[in-house]
């Protein structure tokens, strides 16, 4: 039986992309970079469903280009792979689909609960130049595979239009560490503006609520900080769940 890669299902999402798109991303960001590739949505399908464990050295550079993020936190897996594979697949292939492999270092043992699920994401900022107080809202996939959580907001669910969310976090029991980046929509009243800072959460004894603080730079290099909370909405990630939460959250 396969295991389902809810990582890149959810990255996927995160840049708002069907299956179909990404396979063209794909073969874009390979003709730019002078390494042509045949990606198509069924071989996207076949990652996603976990039939192919490991892709090819050729789409690996491809999908860390697409992706922005290294393979290994993509949601692949190397446990089929005998030893001694190289970054350039030498030694190695992927028994699943008898391509040339790639290694991906196993992610550690979780330590403390999975929090992989639905949530909703609220913070607050102060505004300068607005002279007063606003709250972010974003409905955000979780996936952990180990101790890691990679966050990202679904598809036209942020309560400012196309403000996407994206976080990368370290769970250690309750206390949940990491970096947040939120891009602004360009038509928006902060023009399309990048920010991104730390975070660091407490997760309450129920496992359902996630609550700190949030610290990053404003647009005159001073440092702000404010309240951020998740609250967990669903423990499922299945198309039905990401459709009903693929809409602006309210308070």
């Amino acid at each position: 039986m396969t295991t389902p890669n809810e990582t890149l299902r959810a990255v996927r999402l995160g840049l708002r992309l069907s299956q179909d798109e990404f396979a063209k991303r794909l073969r874009a960001v390979g003709t730019e970079q002078g390494e042509p590739n045949e990606a198509s949505k069924r071989l996207v399908q076949r990652w996603e469903s976990g039939e192919v464990r490991v892709p090819r050295p050729v789409y690996v550079r491809a999908l860390e280009a697409a992706t922005k993020l290294p393979v290994d936190r993509l949601g692949f897996d190397s446990a089929q792979l005998p030893s001694g594979v190289t970054r350039d697949g030498t030694g190695g292939y992927d028994m699943a689909s008898s391509e040339p492999g790639v290694p991906v270092q196993a992610a550690p043992a979780p330590v403390g609960e999975d929090y992989s699920g639905v949530w909703l994401s609220r913070y607050e900022f102060y505004s300068s130049s607005r002279d007063g107080t606003f709250t972010g809202l974003h409905h955000v996939i979780l996936t952990q595979h180990g101790n890691r959580i990679t966050g990202q907001s679904l598809p036209g669910a942020s309560s400012n239009p196309d403000s996407p969310l994206s976080l990368d976090l370290t769970s250690d029991r309750n206390i949940v560490t990491g970096t947040w980046v939120e891009q602004t929509a360009q038509d928006g009243y902060y023009q399309g503006a990048r920010y991104h800072g730390a975070i660091q959460l407490l997760v309450d004894p129920t496992g359902r609520r996630m609550s700190g603080k949030w610290v990053g730079f404003g647009k005159e290099f001073d440092v702000n900080t404010g309240p951020w909370e998740l609250r967990l909405l669903d423990k499922s990630t299945a198309v039905d769940v990401i459709a009903k939460y693929s809409t602006a959250p309210v308070e």
